[in-house]
């Protein structure tokens, strides 16, 4: 196979007009090109009257070997990569179960491996099956009534099943682990479309039959998931060098089920258990993550912005953007996890506090355009231990809480009364999305001084890049906390613990991912390394390259 990049045609071009082009472009005749396969394709909006779709293709032809030789100088052709996932090895027989805590992406593609590989793993879950948690959610969002162990946060699915359902990340993937995700998720009822288009989504009721799909296919291959289960404790034991060995986990009802490899895949939110793995002397460390607010404005004014004539093409679909400034008070404010045609929902998993966060359905035909106005913090901004960042976090959840009235309802501001400095009273045309509800307030209540200073300044910034991003109605929700995780379980370049052997810190709670898509290549890269220790073999330096620092993407 070929592999063609930067096709590129006019929007609205013939349903038959990409095989004649890349005729064209490789000087081929018709009977020469014997398939073709669209491996991405993109757009170029940057002139919004003259949008261009970009293809990269795979391309079977009759003489593969001089078609390359005519183009050797030409970057954009070249031999198609092998993307075919290549298990690293299976369980040998008789080999221990090992435990994955946590079914978000991360966790769920660390046990799918694991059990394709024959390992046939213990799954625990806090929370519900995905459906049950579905309704809990919707009780706080419908009701105020909070579920702490069935929400958002915590459930079947992880936090990502009540998102955009993005499936794109800015990772470096050498392997194409990324590719095995996204046909994981085809397999499991996802469209087909994700595996070509260049920012693949799926959107919450998707992602609920898909979850349930997995979790079928883990329990056939002899997995085994244990629902309502919390892990309250870490046995840690001294193996026969001496070293702190992870030897099984204690769950809250007083079971406990013993294994040497335990994958930890809980989430930026599992903060009880980050303070169970610090008094266990696992070691943790404060990293940076993000605070702000939802921001919401039509979807439509995006739409105009980002495609002028072009809005509504159903091939472009709902408009996203990507805002970046940099203050000169030195922080960093920046849109995080943008929803397109979607909404701001409640995000709290602890009882007297208020988090938002967004999420689309795979259509993104609701009316606003919402995303996160976050301002970069660091561990110096509350220096003290690795679990400050979370108290630091919690500060502000409350104080939120606490603006909103006391009963989830969240604390809301205009944009333009937010410029001002004066508390908002009254909501203009654009709808705040967020149920419980929203109560106009001033958001300099509920968060630091030195992120709103920053916010203001963005905003003015944002508003020449998308006209009418600072207009006076646009609504903000607060607050936005939980961006990424706010400690890091650092581990080694065999994925392990650097401090507790066979404990495998993964996903966003671990401090290596952001978002669904690198989560999920991130548990791949744990089942593996868990595969490896397993058969007493050393970890290659592919497999764990990149892996030493967070990954945060919105």
């Amino acid at each position: 196979m070929i592999r063609l990049t930067e096709l590129r045609l006019p929007l609205h071009h013939e349903e038959g007009a990409l095989r004649p082009a890349i005729l064209r472009r490789l000087g081929l005749d018709d009977r020469d090109l014997e398939a073709v396969r669209v491996f991405r394709r993109g757009y170029d909006a940057r002139n919004p009257r003259a949008i261009m779709l970009v293809y990269t293709l795979d391309l079977a032809v009759r003489d593969e070997a001089g078609v390359l030789r005519r183009h050797a100088g030409d970057p954009r052709v070249g031999p198609a990569p092998d993307t075919r996932y290549q298990f690293v090895g299976r369980a040998p027989e008789g080999a221990p179960r090992p435990i994955v805590i946590g079914t978000g992406p991360c966790g769920l593609l660390a046990a799918l491996v694991l059990a394709q590989m024959g390992f046939r793993p213990i799954i625990l879950e806090r929370g519900t099956v995905v459906r049950e948690r579905t309704k809990d959610t919707w009780g706080l969002w419908r009701r105020g009534v909070l579920q702490p162990e069935s929400n958002v946060q915590f459930g079947e699915g992880g936090a990502g099943t009540f998102s955009d359902g993005k499936l794109y990340s800015g990772i470096k993937d050498p392997r194409f682990l990324g590719r095995k995700v996204l046909e994981e998720f085809v397999r499991a009822g996802a469209p087909e479309e994700i595996l070509y288009v260049s920012k693949p989504h799926i959107g919450t009721f998707r992602l609920v039959t898909m979850v349930e799909s997995i979790r079928a296919q883990i329990e056939a291959l002899g997995g085994e998931y244990r629902f309502g289960t919390k892990v309250v404790d870490l046995l840690v034991e001294p193996d026969a060098a001496g070293q702190r060995h992870v030897r099984g986990v204690a769950l809250a009802g007083g079971e406990v089920l013993r294994a040497d490899q335990v994958v930890l895949a809980i989430g930026h939110s599992a903060r009880d258990t980050f303070g169970m793995l610090r008094d266990r002397g696992v070691f943790l460390e404060p990293k940076p993550f993000s605070i702000g607010v939802r921001i919401e404005h039509p979807q439509g004014m995006i739409d105009r912005v980002r495609f002028g004539p072009n809005a509504g093409n159903k091939l472009l679909g709902a408009a996203d953007y990507k805002l970046v400034h940099h203050c000169g008070n030195g922080r960093s404010v920046y849109s995080f996890c943008m929803c397109p045609g979607g909404r701001v929902v409640a995000a709290t998993s602890e009882p007297g506090r208020v988090v938002t966060n967004g999420m689309s359905q795979y259509s993104r035909a609701e009316f606003n355009a919402n995303a996160g106005i976050v301002v970069g913090i660091s561990p110096s901004d509350y220096p003290d231990h690795a679990l400050a960042g979370v108290e630091f976090q919690r500060t502000w959840e409350s104080l939120a809480f606490e603006a909103g009235g006391g009963d989830y309802r969240a604390p809301g501001q205009l944009v333009g009364d937010f410029l001002a400095g004066r508390a908002s009273t009254a909501l203009g045309e654009v709808e705040p999305s967020y149920k419980p509800g929203v109560t106009p307030t001033d958001l300099a209540r509920c968060l630091p001084d030195f992120a709103v200073t920053a916010m203001r300044e963005a905003l003015l910034a944002f508003d020449a890049q998308i006209p009418g991003f600072a207009r006076a109605d646009a609504v903000m929700t607060g607050v936005e906390t939980r961006t990424s995780s706010p400690i890091r379980i650092r581990r080694g370049l065999d994925l392990q613990s650097v401090n507790t052997a066979g404990l495998f810190p993964a996903g966003e709670g671990a401090g290596y991912a952001g978002g669904i898509l690198s989560a999920g290549v991130d548990g791949i890269r744990v089942a593996e390394a868990l595969a490896y220790a397993a058969t007493g073999r050393e970890v290659p330096r592919d497999l764990s390259r990149g892996t030493e620092t967070a990954m945060t993407y919105g």
